[in-house]
Parts: C-alpha cells; structure tokens; sequence
C-alpha cells in the first residue's frame, strides 16, 4: 500500500506550506487549537483555489463528544452537500451513540450525503467501546478511512491497539494514524505496526505582529494568548515526510 502524509490545517497559509512541503492530503477545519469544527465557506474556497492536494473536510459542529442533537446533525448533512458542491475530494466525520457504539444510521445517512467523495470515520472511533467491532461496522457501511490513534491520547502509547486494527483491517478499509504524529512517532509505529498512512498538524506558535497589546482581556480560553498564532511548521511537515519515504525499516 502507498504511503500518504495527512496534514490538518485552519489556514489558508497552513495549507499551502503543507502542500509544498509534501503533504499527500489536507484534511480542512476551523479552530484546531480545540481539535477541529467545520470550516468556513470562503476558507474552503481559498484553500480548494490555492491548493491541488486532495482535500477532506472536518464536519464537526462543535467542540465536545460526538453524540448530536437532531438540529446540529442536520448541519451536518448540510455541511456535507455544501462542501460536495464546493468541491472537496471528501469529508471527515463521526457519530456515537450514548452507550459508546457507532451510530450505524446516523454514518450510514451522513455516507449517503457523502456520495462519491471519500469518507473517514475520525477519531469518534478512540472514544467508542469496542474497536474491533467498531471497525467491522465501519467497512460494512462502506467507508474509506478510519482515523485514530489506537483509543490513546497519543498514537504511540496506541501502538498494540494499531497494530491489531490495522492486521484485522487488511486491505478492506485504510487505517490513518493520528495524533502525535511527528517524524520520530512515524519511524516507531511503521516499525511497529506496519502502518502507511499518517495524520498530522505540525503546528508551531507564531507571535502576533500587534506592537500595541491590550493586558487583561481575553476573547477565547483560559491561558491561551491572544497574541499567539497557530501555523504549519514547515520543517515538521518535511521531517514527516523524509521519514515516511525511508525505503526500509533497516534504516530508521
């Protein structure tokens, strides 16, 4: 199986140093400080006119667990055939039910709306209670691409979990390693479980070009400065990359 180098961004300005610096695919959201939503509109479009890479879209309503009302899944589906309209080359998303299972109807609708663009389970399936099973589900409804770290915080304390997912996947549904993904994670888990196909933000801090800077007043969460900006590290992006293309496992 071909190698492939995800990349998560927010930005136009992300997108674009991911790209050049070897990204396979970008996966496209809003506010990833909080681990993704939905994208805007124009954001999309900027992105779709900037970049060739393929493009997955987060349908994510909110920030928190994955369990939705009926208004905020009716977005969702909105979101869907907006995006479709638009021009993504797929969509990423999840829906549980209360009990920790997938929510088969809710997937199989939101696969409906999907049509023919790509389809990835994110990572709702790490916070589901039985993977194995959750896996089997997800092949059933057809669907491309499972993100996950292996239900841990961070894919390499995930490792024996990824490996058996990704032996009992085969061929039959492509697994997409997640979070903590960096050029070293990369080297241990393809030696560890084969994996080919990773996902990462490599984001950096940047500093606000603002000289003048109001004290005391904060727009968004606790301890998060709003002096600080978030963009694609370059460099991350093409250790990634270097380490994913390294031709045996002999060499890392």
């Amino acid at each position: 199986m071909k190698t492939k180098l995800e990349v998560c961004v927010d930005s136009v300005e992300s997108a674009v140093i991911a790209q050049e610096c070897g990204a396979d695919s970008l996966e496209i959201c809003s506010n990833l400080i909080i681990g993704g939503t939905t994208p805007g509109v124009s954001q999309f479009k900027h992105i779709r006119k900037a970049c060739t890479a393929e493009l997955y879209v987060l349908i994510r309503p909110r920030y928190g667990d994955f369990l939705y009302t009926d208004a905020e899944f009716d977005m969702m589906k909105e979101d869907i055939w907006m995006f479709r309209k638009l021009g993504a080359d797929g969509i990423t998303a999840g829906c549980l039910r209360s009990d920790g299972s997938l929510d088969l109807g809710r997937m199989k609708e939101l696969k409906d709306c999907a049509g023919s663009l790509r389809f990835t389970l994110h990572r709702a399936f790490d916070v589901c209670r039985d993977p194995y099973e959750s896996l089997e589900e997800t092949i059933s409804l057809g669907i491309d691409r499972i993100l996950t770290s292996g239900q841990a915080a961070a894919c390499t304390e995930g490792t024996e979990v990824l490996r058996q997912l990704i032996a009992q996947a085969g061929e039959r549904i492509e697994i997409l390693v997640g979070s903590g993904v960096n050029a070293q994670a990369i080297r241990r888990i393809r030696a560890e479980t084969h994996a080919v196909s990773f996902h990462m933000s490599g984001k950096q801090r940047i500093d606000s070009k603002m000289s003048y800077r109001k004290e005391g007043v904060n727009m968004g969460l606790p301890g998060l400065s709003e002096f600080d900006i978030f963009r694609t590290d370059p460099e991350e992006i093409r250790k990634a990359k270097e380490a994913l293309l390294a031709e045996k496992e002999g060499e890392w």
